[in-house]
């Protein structure tokens, strides 16, 4: 058997569609093959919930192959198989290779939501968000952020920043300064130099 690498393939060339469209088809034809082996070693609560990420890719494959057509490209065939990150052996590296998988193809989605095309980075940002949600709900923990040691270290989060202020301090100044639901907030008249 062939193995095809689970690196996202480019888009076919002299097809007038951007490399990052080609990109997250490839993730999730890569994707839809990974929930398959998921789906494999879970059962009860995980198998239905690999079910529903296996549905969940399969569709967004869908969509972007019709996207690839409908621009005049030629959308990319999956491989008939993808070497996978480490060997799953049981549910444990089920949900593991579950979330690299959603982490993996978020990055996909972040890359086509630079587009210049406001259509596509709309389903790009609904498509890593939905990727994130899926991550999350496979291992609800959140890692450190970039320059940080540890998840939720202590940080300050409030950085005074000259002229700027929170939008809960805006919306809570005196009664009436706030405008109707969907207004903003109108600043309070300032009173002259020297009073």
């Amino acid at each position: 058997m062939t193995e095809t690498s689970a690196e996202p393939a480019r888009a076919p060339t002299g097809a007038p569609v951007g490399d990052a469209l080609g990109r997250a088809l490839s993730a999730e034809h890569a994707a839809v093959y990974a929930y398959g082996v998921i789906g494999g070693k879970t059962s009860g609560a995980l198998l239905r919930r690999a079910t529903a990420g296996f549905d969940a890719h399969r569709a967004r494959r869908d969509q972007l192959r019709t996207l690839i057509t409908q621009r005049g490209g030629t959308p990319a065939e999956p491989g008939p198989t993808y070497r996978l990150p480490f060997e799953v052996r049981g549910p444990a590296d089920a949900v593991r290779l579950a979330v690299l998988v959603e982490q993996r193809v978020t990055t996909a989605y972040l890359e086509l939501a630079a587009d210049r095309d406001p259509a596509l980075r709309r389903i790009a940002a609904l498509a890593a968000q939905e990727c994130a949600t899926r991550a999350y709900g496979w291992q609800p923990k959140i890692g450190p952020f970039p320059g940080m040691d540890r998840a939720g270290a202590d940080f300050d989060v409030a950085i005074p920043t000259p002229g700027a202020e929170s939008p809960s301090a805006a919306s809570s100044g005196p009664a009436g300064s706030a405008g109707a639901p969907g207004q903003e907030a109108q600043p309070e008249p300032s009173a002259p130099d020297g009073q």
